[in-house]
């Protein structure tokens, strides 16, 4: 089981935006993921007239290491690491630091 999920609200621990959270838009193999406005960079775009693009500066998303997020707990307002617990036959995901169900409405 996935520690961390698309769609998941994540911190970054790590690099230049540490600190700030975002949403998981995609898992990018086993290790990656990209976070929705976290490591967004200048690229340098050519254009192409046969395929209508328009060349330019464009702003793009890369993928960080999973090791450098971790899941945001509302309870806390911090990040937490996850454990798996079975709870009525299922796996599910919890927060290390209080035992709460991962996603749960409380």
């Amino acid at each position: 089981m996935q520690n961390i999920r698309k769609g998941d609200e994540v911190v970054v621990l790590a690099g230049r935006d540490r600190t700030r959270r975002g949403t998981v838009l995609d898992l990018v193999g086993t290790d990656r993921v990209l976070v929705e406005g976290i490591n967004v960079v200048k690229k340098h775009a050519r254009g192409n007239p046969m395929a209508g693009t328009q060349g330019g500066i464009v702003d793009k998303t890369l993928p960080i290491h999973i090791s450098n997020v971790a899941l945001y707990n509302p309870e806390t307002g911090k990040g937490d690491r996850v454990g798996v617990k079975v709870v009525d036959g299922a796996k599910v995901r919890i927060f290390r630091s209080n035992g709460s169900v991962v996603g749960a409405k409380a």
